[in-house]
């Protein structure tokens, strides 16, 4: 005979732990009938890493020293305190994590799980049929009023209808949304098939409903907003300069979701023109961390008094997770590049070789894949029999050389003028119809020339190289520098040939790549799809990731995904670091044990929410 434990004394618990205790109760009686049981986290895959009773993040020191002001700095301009709308280009860094809040917050220790913060549980069933969320009742707006399940409904309305592509998307899949009580909100996700939706709607940010102008909400504003995190905007300089400080009745300051981060009083935001006036401002102390992407700068720029004599560190960290990708995209939109043997063959003629040797001091790593250096790579790897299988509706979105992981980018002989590649280049381009007459390629008359929109130096630099190497071969590519504004407008309206792209990759990738490269986003606005791709197979695999219920599954959904990216030749692959460059003040202070799947590695908001400053 097997006796179940006595029951909690509910009479003594409130919020969580009663939700916690009667879901361990059910575990003892089965004959009491629920459709799910309220959980402090959820993940992607699996289970949470943390019980329900963990008492800090990995990575955090729940000993970090509070308080002292932190300035960091940011390259560009702002004309916006609203990072939600489809005008958010120029939005104010640093505000998502700091001043809005999400229903859960993610453990940058994990693939992709979430942990309860403005929503302490969330509810769903094997098949993620729904997801109910229950509100924490100290939740509060930094106004003192408190967060309810009006308040959700509206975000999600709003966003729903006015927010930006993604959010559109994914929100428009909920069958239907009800608030059972002021605490309590649920989302009817029947038949959609979409196991990362509960997790999507978990990142929500929650916005008042009386502090948000709503008939306004799609233009640019300056005016501070009302938010729920642990800052609050004290003072805007537009354009310039911003100033968080610390609430000091943030209501979740006791959490463990939230212990040792947050640790300055207060966070100034400055914004620099160009990258040198940034650089010459750390250099002078005015700024307290810088991290580094220059890889010059990094080898000989940091020769300088405060660093000579201690008031500035240097360090290289390691950094886990995807590498993610960073290329020159093509505008497939425009006809030129709706060619893929001519995306193929100009990307023959991109001389990483050369300029890791002569420019980076070899000391980056030429990216093979959206997912380099994890076990989501293609590359390297044949295709398995579940790969196969995903693939089998297209038969021709995989070249033979991806599909066996033996393709690589085009790799020279680091000399300058690699007569091969030029070769190679030129084939593909006669395949495609172009003929070189004196010196110049063009088919029916037309020469083959285009324009890179470029928004700094460091861009400047390499598409001027890309522009000599293509020379050779008769394509004239013109670089144009565009100012903050203009390219910010000329990338949501997809006003360009050719531009930089940079697409973080997650250890669990899902719903963002229906933005990046999901055929429905090529022609919304703003989306991150720069390069215009329309793919069945692209949308498909995507699906496919999104239904994975096993981690192999996904591991296959996501190689196949990533074989026919490669495929496509929408970019041309830069390069990626293995390590993160920092510098800082001698006087902050960051925990020794580092995220394991962070990029940044110290958050997204880029304010150092786990770092503190020392007493003096």
């Amino acid at each position: 005979m097997t006796i179940a434990p006595s029951p909690p004394k509910l009479a003594t618990m409130t919020g969580i732990a009663i939700r916690l205790a009667l879901a361990a109760l059910c575990l003892f009686h089965p004959a009491i009938n629920v459709r799910a049981q309220p959980a402090h986290g959820i993940a992607m895959h699996g289970s949470p890493a943390l019980p329900p009773d963990f008492e800090h993040l990995p990575y955090a020191n729940p000993g970090a020293p509070k308080g002292g002001k932190l300035s960091i700095g940011f390259q560009g301009t702002f004309d916006s305190l609203n990072p939600f709308n489809l005008k958010a280009g120029s939005t104010a860094q640093g505000l998502n994590t700091n001043v809005f809040q999400t229903l859960m917050t993610r453990s940058l220790d994990e693939p992709f799980t979430l942990y309860g913060l403005v929503a302490e549980t969330i509810e769903t069933d094997e098949s993620r049929s729904f997801a109910t969320f229950h509100l924490n009742p100290q939740a509060r707006f930094s106004d003192g009023t408190a967060i309810t399940s009006r308040d959700v409904a509206f975000t999600f309305d709003l966003l729903k209808t006015m927010g930006r592509p993604q959010q559109r998307y994914a929100y428009g899949l909920v069958k239907a949304v009800t608030t059972p009580d002021d605490l309590t909100i649920r989302y009817d996700l029947t038949g959609i098939g979409d196991r990362e939706l509960p997790l999507t709607l978990a990142l929500m940010p929650v916005l008042s409903e009386a502090r948000t102008d709503k008939a306004h909400f799609n233009d640019t504003s300056l005016v501070p907003p009302t938010g729920s995190g642990p800052y609050m905007i004290t003072a805007v300089k537009p354009g310039e300069k911003l100033i968080l400080t610390k609430n000091p009745d943030y209501w979740a300051r006791d959490l463990p979701i939230h212990r040792g981060m947050f640790n300055f009083d207060v966070i100034e935001i400055n914004y620099f023109r160009d990258a040198t006036s940034l650089f010459e401002a750390f250099q002078a102390g005015i700024l307290d961390y810088r991290e580094e992407i220059n890889a010059t700068r990094w080898l000989s720029g940091y020769d300088f008094p405060a660093l000579r004599d201690g008031r500035v560190v240097r360090e290289s960290l390691p950094l886990g997770g995807p590498k993610g990708m960073e290329g020159m995209a093509f505008n497939t939109r425009r006809p030129l590049f709706a060619d893929i043997l001519v995306r193929e063959a100009l990307s023959e003629m991109f001389d990483f070789e050369w300029i890791n040797i002569h420019v980076f001091g070899k000391l980056f790593t030429r990216t093979n894949s959206f997912f380099a250096e994890s076990e989501l790579a293609s590359t390297g790897h044949a295709a398995s029999a579940a790969e196969l299988e995903l693939l089998k509706p297209f038969p021709d979105s995989v070249r033979p050389d991806i599909l066996a992981g033996t393709w690589q980018p085009a790799l020279s002989d680091g000399s300058g003028h690699d007569r091969d590649h030029a070769r190679r280049a030129l084939e593909l381009l006669a395949s495609a119809g172009y003929k070189l007459s004196n010196g110049v390629l063009a088919r029916d008359g037309q020469p083959l020339a285009f324009e890179m929109m470029v928004q700094d130096i460091n861009q400047e630099r390499l598409a001027l190289n890309f522009a000599q190497s293509l020379q050779r071969i008769g394509v004239n590519l013109q670089v144009r520098r565009a100012d903050e504004v203009q390219y910010q407008r000329r990338r949501q309206k997809f006003d360009f040939d050719m531009m930089f792209g940079s697409w973080l990759a997650s250890a669990s990738p899902g719903n963002e790549q229906r933005s990046r490269w999901g055929s429905a986003s090529a022609d919304q606005e703003a989306s991150f799809n720069l390069a215009g791709a329309k793919s069945p197979a692209i949308d498909a695999l995507i699906l496919a990731i999104l239904a994975a219920k096993s981690h192999t599954e996904f591991v296959d959904a996501v190689r196949a995904y990533d074989r026919v990216l490669l495929s496509g030749f929408y970019m041309i692959p830069l390069f990626h670091r293995s390590d993160f460059w920092i510098a800082s003040s001698s006087a902050l202070a960051h925990p020794e044990a580092l995220p394991h799947f962070a990029s940044p590695l110290f958050g997204p908001s880029g304010t150092l929410d786990m770092w503190w400053r020392k007493a003096p």
